[in-house]
């Protein structure tokens, strides 16, 4: 298999870690979309947001999505890719797309020990906890739509790369 595999879940949800780990364990090469646009904006996502507005940073977003993916590549994806139908199209058809899944508890444990908020502007000004839970209502059907595997990502990144790469059934030369 050479497709790209796109991470996706909610923001906490490990996609760049885990995306790192399971790119090594596979030679293939790594590439984070918000990590992408900073780079290539020279913006930060809030940045981005405060001077175009979601919908601005969405537009980015997509581009930057259909820039990267390539062959032997795998892509972690903002939270928030799942929201435009043309995304979640593009990601099943040119990919496997993996869904790290995880209840609102943990994003928001994880969110609190790392906020990077100059990454992560609030998406509705509410507390953390609320926030997640509230996002992840909104978007887990679409998360669900979007996925080709859904994974547990509650363990420690060593242990989801294996669960992806068995729901991947690749056989990696050891």
């Amino acid at each position: 298999m050479t497709q790209p595999i796109f991470m996706i879940g909610a923001r906490g949800a490990g996609k760049t870690t885990v995306g790192r780990a399971l790119a090594q364990a596979l030679g293939y090469d790594f590439v984070d979309t918000d990590i992408y646009l900073l780079q290539t904006s020279q913006l930060s996502v809030a940045e981005i947001v405060a001077r175009e507005g979601w919908s601005g940073f969405r537009r980015r977003e997509t581009q930057a999505l259909q820039n990267i993916s390539a062959p032997n590549t795998v892509v972690a994806t903002g939270g928030g890719v799942i929201l435009a139908e043309e995304n979640r199209q593009f990601m099943r058809e040119k990919g496997q797309v993996i869904y790290l899944r995880s209840p609102a508890s943990t994003l928001a444990l994880r969110l609190e020990d790392a906020p990077q908020e100059d990454q992560r502007p609030t998406l509705t000004g509410k507390p953390i906890n609320e926030e997640i839970s509230e996002v992840l209502n909104e978007r887990e059907a679409l998360y669900q739509e979007a996925a080709h595997f859904v994974v547990d990502g509650t363990h420690q990144p060593s242990a989801i790369v294996e669960d992806i790469l068995d729901a991947l059934a690749l056989q990696i030369a050891r």
